[in-house]
């Protein structure tokens, strides 16, 4: 696959909308890894089970702030979109499964509305791109003006 085909995109504008939501939620939540460890971070982690909670919370931190701030600018929407469909995914096993066999759907749905916002917004971005509002864009420009 071409490096342009990553950057291409013949999303509308709107899109910004959904690339400014999910951008702006993963680079909050992994900025809070940070500054409230114990609840959302390295204990969070350990508590759930994860293994490594102590590589693995700043390790997630850092690529939610780094794929939330590429989201917000437009810049390689697609790629960023990736990491951040993974770690929806393990959110989603290691903490609503849970919820949905001990309490039941409702209480999951309820629980997990977020996380399913998050996954099927960058779900999106994956598939449609950034739009024309984008780093991406102007890159796009360049690459097919030969630099």
């Amino acid at each position: 696959m071409r490096f342009e085909r990553i950057l291409a995109s013949d999303a509308p504008r709107s899109v910004v909308l959904i690339r400014f939501v999910v951008g702006a939620v993963f680079l909050t939540e992994g900025v809070q890894k940070f500054l409230y460890p114990a609840e959302l971070g390295v204990g969070r982690f350990a508590k759930i089970g994860l293994p490594n909670p102590e590589l693995l919370g700043p390790f997630v931190g850092c690529f939610e702030i780094a794929c939330g701030a590429a989201m917000l600018a437009g810049l390689l929407t697609r790629l960023a979109a990736v990491p951040l469909i993974t770690i929806m995914l393990v959110a989603l096993a290691s903490t609503k499964v849970p919820i949905l066999l001990n309490k039941g759907f409702w209480t999951m749905a309820h629980e997990a509305r977020t996380d399913w916002s998050m996954l099927l917004g960058s779900v999106f971005l994956l598939i449609v791109g950034a739009g024309p509002w984008s780093l991406d864009a102007v890159l796009t420009k360049r690459i097919g003006k030969g630099g």
